[in-house]
Parts: structure tokens; C-alpha cells; sequence
């Protein structure tokens, strides 16, 4: 007769842990708020400061920003740099552990002179992209309790270089990252804290999130449907955590009056039904299959098993090229930044004299500028620059449909997220979040469904397209 097994408890399952939820959350959304506020304000400094430096010096920092990111992860940063996508078996994975032999350590053995750093705040796991910060938190979504808050120093310091540089990259996946990985620390500071560390990770990586955006539930449900796409389920002391810290971070945004991302508010609705139909068909369709087609080719720049140095040399070549690009079709801010210039020059006088369809263009080497910025290993979310990769994208259809810019704006932008990033009801809570006339809301949460609908069919055609170019090959 064989032993009776007692079947594992979920430990988030039940009424019970709701209070030591809500009480870590409140710590660990404070916490993770404050630290996401400094790094942020840090790399907006930043890029004050080198914006306005001369064009060559825009065309370069970018790439140096990428350069130092790459060596902090990869020399002072030690583990084996492999880039794999699946999520890993942290009960399995062990940071510790000697990694395989590589040729391009030869030519980093003057490093082992610098002070070092340790082991366990420095190593890696052998099986994460290492400048992936979505993946940390989408891989400990569940058990946040073994998140790698150890290696989140050297990781903020890669992203203040690689955005703060300039680098085509955005800021939500660092806050995301950094606001979980607070969370974790704290819980881990005292015994008597250990039951409050998952609602502490939680909160923290959605106050991090809230705190950037400005808008309370868009933390909440971004870290909610990050943890769906590991099946993590929706209990109630989940949501309480990811609402408490939600909140926590829009009100740190609200009380020191946080200017850190600039959302476009609609201001002029569609003159009637027909234009709004038109609207929401024409920039959903737009913003969402260029988003989706961009987070494909991040998808796969992600999966490239190449060396770090590799990836950096082609990478930065050809995200060089491609600001090189967007400064001839543009202006050199359009290309420099996750893509706050981009939008500003959309918006200037000077702009209006181009043809509409420069602002397709500018969306599109905007994506592939995200994309060259990965595959050479920076530091960095795609969350804002789908942002303006969306919008961009939206406002080149304005003058066709005749809507103002800024609902095309706003429009674009929400259905970058849902098309791109794949997160539609965070989309739809930001939208509401913004909000605007009632038609002008309505209008964009059209474009959102379109987007999500559109960057689903346009990711499976290109999965499509791979299978088929491989088949052949072979």
C-alpha cells in the first residue's frame, strides 16, 4: 500500500494571508516606489543634460551607454551569458555555480585586478538574459519570494547607462524590476517580515510602475497580467497586494507632483460614429501590427546565442545606422531617447511641413532602433517606446481621417501597448486612467480591441513566415 500524499498548499489560496499581504504591500510599495523615483529621476537627469548635446554626441552616447551596460552585466557581472527564453527552475538554478569556459574571457583577464564584488550580489543565473528585466519578474511571478534581488545594483546601474545615455529604451520594465526586487529585499530583512515578502515583491514592482505612469491601476493590472502569463491565479490576496501597491505609487506621484512620462491626453473626440469607427480600424491596425511585428523581432534579437561582445559590436553597428537614419528623415531627437523627442518633434511646427507618411517612417525605424538596442544587449524596457512607436505610428493617418493629433496620439500609443506588449488591460486601464471626452475614451478603447486582435494575427503570420523560411532551409 503506498503512502498517502498530502497534496501542496497554495499559500496565496484562501482569506487567511490577506493581511500579511496588505501589510507587505504597504511596506514593500513605499519601498519600491521610492527607489524606482530616484533611479528614474536619475536617468531623466541624464537625458536633460545630453539631449542637447551636439548631433555626433547623439549619435554615439547611445552606443557608449550600451558599451558600459554590456560591461557591467558581463565583466563585473559574472555567470555564464546565455541567452534563453524559457522560464528557468529557480529550485534548480544555482547562481553559484561555475560557469563554462568562454574565449572572450581571455581578453578580460585584467579585470580580475579590480575590486571585487560579492559572488552572490555579482553571479548570474546560467540561464537568463541577463539585460531582461521582464523575464525576472514574469519567472518568480507566484513565488516572489525568490526573486534575485541580489543582482538588482548592478542591473540599475546597466539601466541608468543605457536609458540614461539615450539608448532606444524605455523605463517601465526597470521600474517593474527594481520595485519587485525591493520588495523581496525587505521581506528578507527580518524573520518576522518572511510572511509579508510576496505581497511586499508584488507591491513593490506595481507602486514602482504607478509611481512612472501617474495612474494608480496601471501598476496593478501590469503586474497582474505579467503573472498571467505564467498561469499565476488571481487570488485575493494577489490583487489586494498589486491594489494596495498601485495606489501607494500614484500617491507618491501625486504628493511630490512627479513629472517622469508624458502621457497624451485627447482633448478633441471624433465628429461622429463613422469617424470613430474609421479611427479605431485605421490606427488600431497601424499601431498594432508595427508594435507586434517590433516585439517579434525583440522576441527573437532576445533568443540570439551569440556572445555579449558579439551582440554588441553587430547590435550597435546597426542601432547606430538606424539613428543615423532617423536624423536625416528627422531630427536628431527623434532618434535619441525611448522616444519622448520623437513625439515632441511630432508635435512641432516644423513637423507640419513634412508629408504625413515621415511619421510612418520615423515609427518604423523607431522599432527597429528598440530592436538593434536589444539584440546588442542594453538595459532597458520596450514598454515607453511602444508608447511612441504607437503614437507615431496613429498620427500619420491623422490628416487621412481628419482627428486631431492628440487623439490619434493617445490612441496610437494605448494600442502600441496592446498590440506590442501584449498587456490589453493595462492598455485599457491607462486609457480610462488618461481619459478625456467620453467619444475620445471610447475611440481609443476601439483602437485597443482592434490592436490586441491585430498583433496576435500579425505575431502568429510571422511565426508562420519563420516556420516556413526554416522548413526550407532544412
Amino acid at each position: 500500500m503506498s503512502p498517502s500524499v498530502t497534496p501542496a498548499v497554495d499559500p496565496d489560496r484562501g482569506m487567511r494571508p490577506l493581511l500579511p499581504y496588505c501589510a507587505g504591500a504597504a511596506l514593500g510599495g513605499a519601498a519600491g516606489a521610492a527607489v524606482v523615483v530616484v533611479v528614474t529621476t536619475i536617468i531623466k537627469e541624464a537625458l536633460a543634460v545630453t539631449s542637447g548635446a551636439e548631433p555626433w554626441l547623439l549619435l554615439t552616447l547611445p552606443v557608449i551607454g550600451v558599451a558600459l551596460s554590456t560591461f557591467v552585466l558581463n565583466v563585473i557581472g559574472h555567470g555564464e551569458p546565455v541567452q534563453r527564453l524559457e522560464p528557468r527552475d529557480h529550485a534548480l538554478a544555482d547562481p553559484t555555480a561555475p560557469a563554462a569556459p568562454r574565449p572572450w574571457l581571455r581578453w578580460m583577464r585584467w579585470t580580475r585586478r579590480l575590486p571585487r564584488i560579492p559572488d552572490a550580489w555579482a553571479t548570474f543565473p546560467a540561464d537568463v538574459a541577463r539585460a531582461d528585466l521582464t523575464g525576472d519578474v514574469v519567472a518568480s511571478a507566484g513565488s516572489e519570494e525568490r526573486f534575485p534581488w541580489r543582482q538588482a545594483p548592478l542591473r540599475a546601474l546597466a539601466i541608468v547607462l543605457t536609458v540614461g545615455l539615450g539608448a532606444p529604451m524605455g523605463t517601465e520594465a526597470p521600474a517593474a524590476h527594481l520595485g519587485v526586487a525591493t520588495g523581496s529585499w525587505i521581506g528578507q530583512t527580518r524573520p518576522a517580515l518572511r510572511r509579508m515578502q510576496r505581497g511586499a515583491a508584488i507591491a513593490g514592482g506595481a507602486a514602482g510602475v504607478s509611481a512612472l505612469m501617474g495612474v494608480a491601476l496601471v501598476g496593478t493590472v501590469f503586474m497582474l497580467e505579467l503573472g498571467r502569463r505564467r498561469r499565476v491565479p488571481l487570488s485575493a490576496p494577489r490583487v489586494a497586494a498589486a491594489l494596495v501597491g498601485g495606489l501607494v505609487g500614484w500617491v507618491v506621484n501625486t504628493v511630490f507632483r512627479l513629472d517622469l512620462i508624458r502621457l497624451i491626453v485627447p482633448n478633441e473626440p471624433p465628429t461622429d460614429v463613422l469617424q470613430a469607427i474609421q479611427t479605431c480600424l485605421y490606427v488600431g491596425v497601424a499601431a498594432g501590427v508595427l508594435t507586434a511585428a517590433a516585439g517579434w523581432a525583440i522576441y527573437r534579437a532576445r533568443d540570439w546565442r551569440a556572445g555579449p561582445w558579439r551582440r554588441l559590436m553587430v547590435g550597435a553597428a546597426a542601432m547606430a545606422a538606424t539613428s543615423a537614419a532617423l536624423f536625416i528623415a528627422a531630427d536628431p531627437r527623434a532618434g535619441f531617447g525611448p522616444g519622448g523627442g520623437a513625439i515632441l518633434w511630432a508635435e512641432s511646427p516644423a513637423r507640419l511641413s513634412e508629408p504625413a507618411m515621415v511619421l510612418l517612417v520615423v515609427a518604423v525605424l523607431r522599432a527597429v532602433a528598440t530592436t538593434t538596442a536589444v539584440a546588442a544587449g542594453g538595459c532597458g524596457g520596450v514598454f515607453v517606446p511602444f508608447l511612441a512607436i504607437g503614437d507615431l505610428a496613429a498620427r500619420s493617418f491623422a490628416p487621412h481621417l481628419g482627428i486631431s493629433s492628440d487623439l490619434a496620439g493617445a490612441s496610437g500609443a494605448a494600442s502600441g501597448i496592446a498590440g506590442g506588449y501584449r498587456l490589453p488591460w493595462t492598455a485599457v486601464v491607462m486609457v480610462l486612467g488618461i481619459g478625456g471626452p467620453i467619444a475620445a475614451v471610447l475611440t481609443s478603447l476601439g483602437s485597443v480591441v482592434v490592436a490586441s486582435v491585430a498583433g496576435v494575427l500579425t505575431a502568429l503570420a510571422l511565426d508562420r513566415l519563420r516556420q516556413t523560411a526554416t522548413g526550407r532551409r532544412h
